[in-house]
């Protein structure tokens, strides 16, 4: 695996090396240790899977508050997704901005995400699966989010919204919190 660090501190791009042969190729995609040697969280409490049928779909922007926050590992199984975190870390160098990455079946990459993160994603093809893998167990009391077209963030999406939850779209605006 190769760990890419991206410009928010511990958010990773994480892409398989795969070792191809006539039959296809094998790459692994998670080991404890390589997290572990770089100072990640390497072990996950739970999988998850979200399926959408839209392409356009929103999901986000979702975090848990602390002591629940929660470290991901996010991978897009089928179809395409642009990949949003927000940094909410209060002291936080990059606090508040936001980074977007294209996860997709084809590419087969990755994300790591630090908990302290608000993290939601577009469909960019209709059906599109993403794997979720989660350190510890999910707290519904301590589950929050931010809008995904909140001002005070410098968030983009591709595509026109075609579904998103009552939920997301009634988050509170973030400054004032």
């Amino acid at each position: 695996m190769i760990f890419e660090e991206l410009e928010l501190p511990g958010l990773f791009r994480l892409l398989p090396e795969p070792h191809a042969d006539e039959r296809g190729f094998f790459a692994r995609t998670h080991c404890e240790s390589e997290f572990a040697e770089r100072g990640l969280v390497g072990r996950f409490a739970q999988s998850s899977v979200s399926f959408n049928h839209r392409r356009g779909t929103v999901r986000g922007m979702h975090f848990s508050k602390p002591p629940h926050a929660e470290t991901k590992l996010v991978r897009c199984t089928a179809g395409a997704i642009h990949d949003a975190v927000i940094d909410l870390r209060p002291g936080s160098p990059t606090y508040r901005r936001s980074l977007s990455v294209t996860l997709s079946a084809a590419n087969r990459h990755a994300l790591y995400i630090p908990a302290g993160l608000a993290h939601g994603f577009q469909t960019l093809s209709d059906d599109t699966e993403i794997l979720y893998m989660i350190d510890r167990p999910f707290v519904a009391s301590a589950a929050d989010g931010v809008r995904w077209d909140d001002p005070a963030f410098d968030l983009t999406w591709p595509e026109p919204v075609s579904i998103i939850a009552a939920r997301d779209l009634a988050f509170p605006d973030w400054t004032g919190r």
